[in-house]
């Protein structure tokens, strides 16, 4: 029995990307340890933040899955390769497979969903209603990035929830709950935290952008319709990340310390140059260097044709990591030194 449940625990984080999670783990990382500096800060608070954290982006997950396959995706990316072409496979594979049945995964979302409110519950009772206001717009943009009748993602609209979702609400919500009180000096990283989330989905929209376009999914990319603008919007994702952190600094928000982040530029541009020749020679082929960062799986990835896929989505994370990991650092020394 205990090894049938752990089973289906791994199924369905599996599905869920729980690969996925260091999306919200260094954020909420982040706001931990800008809060230790906090009178009121509690450890505990914030642990059960992160627990919360996890559920919600693991239903939202899963959510977007059903919209998807409610509205034909997989099927009509599968129909794309046979045409020719090129198109990520595997969304919904759970599914497509019948491994699992719509109704578990409404059941999964719906539990995932109620463990997440029981965690802004908890926190709440102690912190108060702060916190379950930011919950209610959080679960409300959550459930609007593909489901009606906002349908964010199917208008062009999916990167303004997901900044919010991965950027102020996280932060500011698990700060909160850690802290008690809010800091405004959070708000210039979180910004750099959620435009991080932004820029790797605007990396996969620019990749799956015929796909997206035959599904009628209107991402960003396909809102801006040319190779061009695609490119542009990809400078100013990136270009905001580090702006925000500098801009944060400049104000007196941010110690200087937090400067360190720029460190993570080489991988930017590196990110914004494989992109580009994605765009104007989808074919060349590309492999991994040390300096890229970890990219496990590659023998793999290769034999299953998604090199070029995978090399790209590696780099957009290792970039995330190297940046946030630097912001964790940069945060620690700041509580250290006391300033």
């Amino acid at each position: 029995m205990l090894k049938k449940t752990a089973q289906t625990a791994l199924f369905w984080l599996r599905n869920a990307r729980g690969g996925a999670l260091f999306h919200s783990f260094f954020p909420t990382v982040l706001a931990l340890t800008m809060a230790g500096s906090s009178e009121g800060f509690s450890l505990l608070m914030g642990l059960i933040a992160l627990v919360g954290v996890f559920s919600a982006h693991m239903s939202v997950n899963l959510l977007d899955d059903y919209f998807d396959y409610i509205n034909k995706s997989p099927t009509v990316r599968e129909d794309l390769v046979h045409r020719g072409i090129r198109a990520r496979l595997g969304k919904c594979e759970y599914l497509t497979s019948n491994s699992a049945s719509v109704k578990q995964l409404k059941t999964v979302i719906t539990v995932l969903g109620c463990f997440a409110l029981t965690c802004g519950v908890i926190i709440f009772l102690f912190r108060g209603v702060t916190v379950l206001i930011l919950l209610a717009i959080a679960a409300i943009l959550g459930i609007s990035y593909s489901g009606g009748p906002l349908k964010l993602s199917y208008r062009g609209l999916g990167g303004l929830a997901i900044l919010l979702l991965f950027g102020p609400l996280l932060m500011m919500g698990v700060y909160f709950s850690a802290a008690g009180v809010l800091d405004f000096s959070v708000i210039f990283v979180s910004i750099s935290t959620g435009l991080l989330v932004v820029n790797a989905g605007h990396i996969h929209d620019i990749m799956d952008f015929e796909p997206d376009k035959e599904v009628g999914k209107m991402t960003f990319s396909v809102l801006l319709g040319s190779k061009r603008a695609m490119l542009i919007a990809l400078v100013i994702i990136l270009a905001c990340i580090f702006g925000a952190v500098a801009a944060g600094v400049f104000t007196g928000f941010l110690s200087s310390f937090y400067l360190f982040v720029f460190l993570s530029l080489p991988l930017a541009v590196a990110l914004y140059w494989m992109t580009s020749v994605f765009v104007h020679e989808p074919d060349r082929e590309f492999a991994p260097a040390p300096w890229m960062g970890p990219m496990p799986g590659w023998a793999q990835i290769k034999e299953a044709g998604i090199d070029w896929f995978m090399i790209r989505w590696y780099l957009a994370r290792n970039l995330q990591t190297l940046f946030c990991l630097l912001l964790i650092a940069s945060s620690l020394i700041v509580l250290a030194s006391g300033r």
